[in-house]
């Protein structure tokens, strides 16, 4: 392992102690109402600390280290961009594997966005190839770096690729996750936000979904993984004082997002004439939710952590959160999907004349899906005055526009 001044260096990427920067795409000043290239919504953080909330916001992240691990992933870029653009100062670490579950020039695509953004930034940022199943590695970037926020949003996703490759389902977010909360134990951090996700309410059958909700019974390994995250996060709150929130988000989607989501990869398959299955012969619903509003949700949990308190026994009462971060408006699959083709039509992806109903295909269930996912957020917005907002057709034109500029126009 090479030594790093709070940074690794390799073949491809500088040390910690230089700016190395890498995320999505042209560069929008912050301020601006919407960055077209991430298709990120420049929000501005100070006004978000000032709104009115129940939750103490007790963080300012101006002048933090922040681990963002899982970034240049979808998620994490949108995030460490807007970190980038709008704090005034501070460390903002990306970490990430740069696996290839998918289409590996689409990360470097989002890193090359981050460094951009960094740029023009006053805040330093590193980003670190590395696997957080290895220990040593997450214990050096703790001892040597001192996060005060982490933001875990690394792991394996996918429901259905779980059925086939359980394996790294576990060494990314079982051993991985229970890597973090070690190091978070041995560097004591402010606070440790985390990703979870809608699949572990499985095949609920009360809408919607609640975090006061029973989960113990997943219907994917993937789920499964996710229940287990927020149980470890509890034990290691009760035992160790870290203040954890967990949030369950709810079918992601936007520009330069993952291409195993239907959204993407449906439109892949239509601009090469190939024909798209439509599972549950259609009748699914599912509360998508624009990148921007998941982006939005995390920043200001990242700044209200949970309080240490002291319970009766003289032990800490575990200062741990779970959200839901949903619109709460799900839509029907195939309303969905008749959106998304107009979308594709404006945006010039698609021909005006294109033959739709000649290349879809209704197909049964598939092992590990449920028919129906919708977020009950009012815990969200209680707490912290937010509940997503941007509508599908918003999102889908933003989405639309994108891929026109990156696959055709860019000849990819």
């Amino acid at each position: 392992m090479r030594g790093w001044d709070c940074g690794i260096e390799d073949e491809k990427h500088r040390g910690f102690g230089e700016k190395s920067f890498t995320v999505l795409g042209k560069s929008c000043e912050a301020g601006t109402a919407v960055c077209p290239h991430l298709s990120h919504t420049v929000f501005n953080i100070e006004r978000n600390r000032e709104q009115e909330t129940m939750v103490n916001m007790n963080l300012d992240l101006n002048g933090k280290t922040i681990l963002v691990t899982g970034s240049p992933g979808f998620i994490g870029a949108n995030l460490v961009v807007r970190l980038l653009r709008e704090l005034s100062s501070g460390h903002i670490i990306s970490f990430d594997s740069m696996n290839n579950y998918y289409d590996v020039s689409l990360k470097e695509y989002r890193l090359a966005e981050i460094e951009k953004a960094a740029e023009n930034s006053n805040v330093r940022h590193t980003f670190i190839k590395g696997n957080l199943a290895d220990k040593a590695l997450v214990d050096k970037v703790f001892a040597e770096c001192k996060p005060d926020i982490v933001v875990n949003l690394a792991a394996q996703a996918g429901v259905r690729y779980s059925i086939e490759h359980p394996d790294v389902y576990i060494e990314s977010n079982i051993i991985g996750f229970f890597n973090i909360l070690e190091a978070c134990r041995h560097n004591p951090v402010e606070h440790l936000v985390y990703a979870s996700s809608s699949s572990v309410y499985g095949g609920n059958k009360k809408v919607p979904f609640s975090t006061d909700d029973k989960v113990d019974n997943p219907v994917s390994l993937y789920a499964a993984t996710k229940k287990s995250n927020e149980l470890l996060a509890h034990a290691y709150s009760k035992l160790y004082n870290i203040p954890s929130t967990g949030l369950r988000f709810f079918t992601v989607y936007g520009p330069a997002g993952r291409p195993d989501m239907f959204y993407y990869s449906a439109t892949q398959k239509l601009s090469s004439g190939r024909t798209i299955q439509i599972f549950n012969y259609g009748n699914c619903k599912r509360d998508f939710t624009y990148i921007d509003d998941i982006v939005e949700g995390v920043v200001l949990v990242m700044q209200g952590a949970p309080e240490k308190k002291t319970g009766e026994d003289g032990l800490p009462i575990p200062p741990y959160r779970v959200y839901n971060i949903g619109g709460g408006t799900p839509e029907n699959l195939l309303d969905y999907i008749s959106t998304l083709q107009e979308e594709l039509v404006r945006a010039g992806v698609l021909p005006e004349d294109y033959d739709f109903e000649g290349h879809r295909e209704l197909v049964p269930m598939q092992p590990g899906d449920v028919p129906v996912t919708y977020a009950e957020s009012q815990a969200l917005e209680c707490d912290f005055g937010f509940r997503p907002t941007i509508d599908i057709r918003t999102g889908l034109r933003k989405f639309a526009e994108w891929y026109k500029g990156y696959y055709i126009d860019g000849k990819r």
